[in-house]
């Protein structure tokens, strides 16, 4: 991996594209968690799609299961220590994404925000269930 992470630029041009990424992740978890809610009382079929709703659930389970900082918060450090440069140099969009992210509480504090926010969205599960079809 030396090719790709020898680079001090190339690593802070990663380490912005994976602070993008998961600004995305995190906009899907809340959007799609309102949109189902949202979706539910307005008779929205594709709120009920399983494809969604599956994908949907997987990525909060692994964010509610998560007991250390996030993979990509990892990384994105990680990418952020090797660039040589901390997130106060980092691009603009990349500093405002970073900002919105993340807030200054203690692990435990978010690991608990993480697993009751799970525990609503499998009651949102089981209030707007997805709709498989039907076998033949």
């Amino acid at each position: 991996m030396d090719w790709l992470l020898g680079d001090p630029d190339r690593c802070l041009w990663l380490a912005d594209l994976i602070v993008a990424l998961h600004f995305a992740v995190v906009a899907f978890v809340l959007g799609g968690a309102i949109m189902i809610l949202v979706g539910g009382l307005r008779a929205w079929k594709w709120v009920r799609g399983p494809a969604f709703r599956l994908i949907h659930f997987g990525v909060v389970l692994v964010v509610a299961l998560q007991q250390e900082l996030c993979f990509l918060t990892v990384w994105e450090l990680d990418l952020r220590e090797r660039g040589g440069k901390g997130i106060e140099e980092a691009s603009f969009v990349a500093r405002i994404l970073h900002d919105w992210l993340f807030v200054d509480v203690e692990l435990v504090v978010l690991q608990r925000i993480y697993i009751a926010f799970g525990v609503l969205v499998l009651l949102g599960l089981l209030a707007v269930r997805p709709r498989f079809k039907a076998q033949r």
